[in-house]
């Protein structure tokens, strides 16, 4: 089975299962994430691959990490994620990436990325649920982050927190590839 076929059918089996742990119905879940019915039937029964931004409302919405929803198998209390397991969930041709690291639920979802940003090349974000806060360290290059309309720029060493309940980007502006390691944590889900 090839990984994106492992990773189709965990998301299918973790969908299902978060949804029934929260007790949603598929409408009440569609409307929270702000996806079909139809789309979510799809991703339940793993007949499709759906995209980043989707996957990511549904994980907003049920409340719970992206790696929750694409984890494997639910293991012990300490997770190691070697090199090669991270799941990287966009890329452009030049060269752009980003790398879901870890993820956990403390209290809730709470997950590390690796990015890197090609030069003139950007990645916007919609807004996350009220209360989720976004903390990035810059290792290499420069990056322009946009929150709200308003650009801030960090430079390598230096980190940046905030509140991304606004829309907000990474973008690099600059001559040389851009990395950072960002984590998010999203409050758990009101019942």
């Amino acid at each position: 089975m090839s990984d994106l076929e492992l990773l189709t059918q965990s998301l299918a089996r973790n969908v299902r299962r978060w949804r029934g742990e929260r007790g949603f119905t598929l409408d009440a879940l569609a409307a929270r994430a702000g996806v079909s019915r139809g789309m979510l039937i799809q991703i339940e029964q793993a007949r499709t691959n759906p995209s980043l931004g989707t996957v990511v409302k549904i994980a907003d919405a049920i409340g719970v990490s992206i790696t929750t929803l694409l984890d494997y198998e639910r293991g012990p209390k300490v997770r190691i994620v070697p090199a090669d397991q991270a799941v990287r969930l966009w890329h452009t041709e030049a060269g752009s990436y980003n790398r879901l690291l870890a993820g956990a639920e403390a209290p809730g979802p709470l997950e590390m990325w690796e990015w890197r940003l090609m030069p003139g090349e950007s990645s916007a974000s919609d807004p996350h649920p009220g209360g989720t806060v976004e903390m990035v360290h810059v290792t290499a290059g420069e990056l322009a982050l946009t929150v709200d309309g308003t650009e801030y720029r960090v430079p390598a060493g230096a980190s940046a927190s905030f509140e991304a309940g606004a829309p907000h980007a990474y973008a690099n502006t600059g001559a040389v590839p851009m990395e950072l390691v960002m984590v998010v944590s999203v409050p758990p889900p009101a019942h």
